[in-house]
Formats: structure tokens, sequence, C-alpha cells
């Protein structure tokens, strides 16, 4: 067989050097996923394919109960339902012992379906209908209140109720990370937090059960959970002092950090995101050394959805063409898209050939297969020659990209899920031109 020609090109030799960066200059290559090899994966499932590791899963949840677990003496993860609520993946958490968290009615009736009780689902988000309220009321469900027109829709729906709803509000705070998130639930430094938890106090067919907060998204300051912590305990200890009542639980939602790299940041992520364990020291420290009374500490509940699930996904795909572009840049076309790598936006995702390559890398951009012209999925990434048919794997895409894809030009692919012995699942079936046009409906006249 005739070798493939590479150009010739001048190395600097770097023994014992590292670049710039403090990275390797090679791209090693991801041969197998859980003793999976990645051609086979394709082969059998097609190209592109989303595959999770329930391995990986299950030993991430561990290492994060361990770390909270040791720190405070109670404490309870509940899994954030839209980071990825596939079936499959929401029930491995929940056989691993967490609630769920959920912040919309179809996300609600995807937790009863995976047959979590009522007791154990935590109802967020800003926009709950009458229904759906009443729903949550009648599974003994705690729902996290976002703004007094949620607080007085409650109010008025428990009135004429034979059930007491289990209630808390979500509350925003300045923690020193800016922009501040101050969309969702009331504020804590304008007074309007205390102001609700006193109406909620005072009536008598509302149960005060907890405070939540969640602070932003891709969190890297650990302080700003401290900070939140802090403020969260000091609301929890007014309601004690003023209403004789002592909360049940104070969630302190999530937004860890994965090891993804953010756009435009000079660091990998990998090497600055904290450890489960960092992001526990503060959260733990600043509620046990609070005013609350330490003999009935509040249950600690976590919501994390992105550090517990993205690095069990992995999306796998296939070269389709490579060309010059006008300024002589390389660019690879690859059959994954922004469409189902939403997390490109802003993302530096790590990506890797399937099989050893030549160690010659040079900057390439990554073209998805969409006719759009932000179909990006690397601006400029060190990569070696990949030819047409050759597979690459994308690393760290367990998180929002099944929950916020597009059906837009191609089909959503299969998905797999690779179970504790190594043996593959489909666990979502690709789309199809029957499923796309599912529910559509042609008039009349037009048939």
């Amino acid at each position: 067989m005739k070798k493939q020609f590479e150009r010739p090109y001048i190395k600097k030799i770097r023994a014992g050097i590292p670049s710039k960066f403090g990275m390797s200059v090679h791209n090693e290559p991801v041969t197998h996923i859980d003793n999976n090899p990645v051609p086979e994966l394709i082969k059998q499932f097609g190209s592109p394919l989303f595959v999770i590791s329930e391995k990986t899963l299950r030993e991430t949840y561990a290492i994060e109960k361990r770390a909270f677990q040791t720190r405070y003496p109670r404490i309870q993860l509940a899994w954030s339902y839209k980071t990825n609520y596939l079936d499959a993946v929401c029930r491995v958490f929940h056989q691993e012992g967490s609630w769920a968290e959920v912040v919309s009615g179809f996300e609600y009736d995807k937790a009863l379906g995976n047959n979590v009780p009522g007791s154990q689902i935590i109802f967020n988000g800003p926009y709950k209908t009458e229904e759906e309220l009443r729903k949550a009321i009648g599974n003994d469900s705690f729902i996290h209140i976002d703004h007094f027109d949620e607080l007085y829709a409650i109010i008025s729906i428990a009135q004429n109720s034979d059930k007491k709803p289990k209630v808390a509000i979500r509350v925003n705070m300045d923690t020193g990370v800016y922009p501040m998130w101050d969309r969702f639930g009331f504020n804590y430094e304008n007074g309007e937090a205390w102001d609700a938890l006193n109406r909620i106090s005072l009536d008598n067919n509302l149960e005060l059960v907890g405070l939540h907060t969640h602070i932003g998204t891709y969190m890297l300051s650990t302080d700003a959970y401290k900070t939140a912590m802090t403020k969260l305990a000091d609301l929890a200890a007014r309601v004690e002092k003023k209403h004789n009542k002592s909360l049940k639980y104070i969630d302190i939602g999530g937004g860890f950090a994965s090891g993804n790299t953010l756009k435009g940041a000079y660091y990998q992520g990998r090497d600055i995101v904290p450890g489960f364990d960092e992001y526990a020291e503060a959260i733990t420290s600043a509620l046990i050394n609070s005013e609350l009374n330490p003999s009935k500490l509040p249950l600690l509940i976590l919501e994390t959805g992105r550090a517990l699930v993205d690095d069990a996904g992995f999306l796998l795909g296939t070269v389709i063409a490579n060309k010059r572009l006008s300024d002589g840049r390389r660019s690879t076309i690859v059959d994954t898209g922004v469409n189902i790598l939403f997390t490109s936006f802003w993302y530096e995702h790590e990506i890797h050939p399937a099989k050893s390559t030549s160690d010659h890398l040079e900057e390439t951009t990554l073209y998805g297969p969409l006719c759009m012209n932000i179909d990006v999925i690397r601006e400029a990434v060190a990569f070696p020659l990949l030819r047409k048919g050759d597979n690459f794997v994308i690393k760290r895409v367990g998180a929002y990209n099944m929950t916020q894809w597009m059906q837009f030009i191609t089909y959503r692919p299969n998905i797999v899920l690779i179970d504790m012995e190594g043996k593959a699942h489909l666990v979502r079936e690709a789309e199809n031109l029957d499923s796309v046009r599912g529910n559509e409906r042609i008039p009349d006249h037009l048939k």
C-alpha cells in the first residue's frame, strides 16, 4: 500500500521543554472508550455518535459525595435534569442516591417517570404554571420560589388545599463574581429575600423548609461559594431567631466547573478548575462556622450537574474532507456540527485522533458539516493530518449537549451508554425522516 505523503517541515527540538502553555506538543490518540475500540463503536452505531461512560458517572459521583460527607454531617445530592435528562443518565444518579432537581413541568414529569418520589424532587425555575404548582404540592415536592408573583400564586392555591406547600426561596447575592446573577430569585442585599422569608413565615398555610441559591455557571472561585453560604446561613439564623423556625435545608445549587477550557482562557481548564474537595472546603466551612444552632444544622443540598457528567461524555466523529483556506491555513471538515455540539460556542474542546498519527501537528480549523458559516468546532487547534474517513474523539461533552442540541440540517445521532462491564447499550436512537416529520400536519389544500 502506498504511504500517504507528508510535506517536509522544520521542527524545533523540544526535548524536556514544554510549550509556553506547559502542554505536550503531541496529540495523544484516544483509541478506546472503556475498552471499546472507537472504530468498532462507529461501525456498530454510526457516525457521529455520543458515548457515555457509566463507570465515569458513578466514580465521579462517589468522589463528590466523599468530598462533602467527610466535611459535613448531612448532605444530599440532587441531579440537575437540565444538564442531561437522558433517562439512562438520570437513573444512574438516582441509583447512587441522588434526588432530582428540575426547572420545568417537562423535567418534573421525567423525574416522576424515572420513579423518583415526589418528596425527593426539587422544583426550581422562574416559570411554573398553576397546574404544575398544584401537582408539585400534591406530591409533597419542594418548591423553590423565584419571585413574589409565584409566592402569591402558591398562597392562593394553599388557601384551598388540604396540603401545606413545602417551599423555599431562591436568593441572589453579590459574591464578588461579575456579572452578578441577579435575574433569578430574591436579592439578599436590598432586603427582598428577608421580606419574602417573613411573608412566608407568617402564613400558616405554607411550610418554609429551606433556602436556595445558584450563583453562576462554570464557577472557578471557591471563595464565591463561601460568601454565598455565609449569607444564606445568616438568613437562616435570622429566621431561627425571629420566627423560632429551624430550616430543614440549605441548597447551594450547582455551577461547579468541569475540566473543559473556556474560549479565550490562557490556561487549560484541567489545570485551573477546583476539585470537589476545594469546593467542599469552602462551602462547609462557611456553614459550620455560622451562627446556626450546631445541634440543628440544616441538610446541605448540592445540585451539581456539569462537574458530574461532563467527563463521562464523548463525541465520536469522522473526517469528511481537508482543504486549504484562502490564507493558506489548513481546514478539516468533520461530521459533528454545532447543532449537536452546542458547547463548542464557549469551550475549546479537546479533540483527539482515534489512532496513532504523525507527530507533525499543524494549526487547523475544524468545521462541522452544516451549511452555515458559524459551524466551527475549533477555530484553531494544533492537529495532525487526518484523512477522509479517519475517526476522532471529542472529550468532555456530557453536559448540556444532549439537552441543548438542535435538529438542524442533519439528524441528531445515536447515543450509547457503556455499562460497568464494558457493554455498549443504545439509549437513544438517531432521528430519521419519520421522527422529524412526526409532528407536522399538512393542510388539505396542500395535499
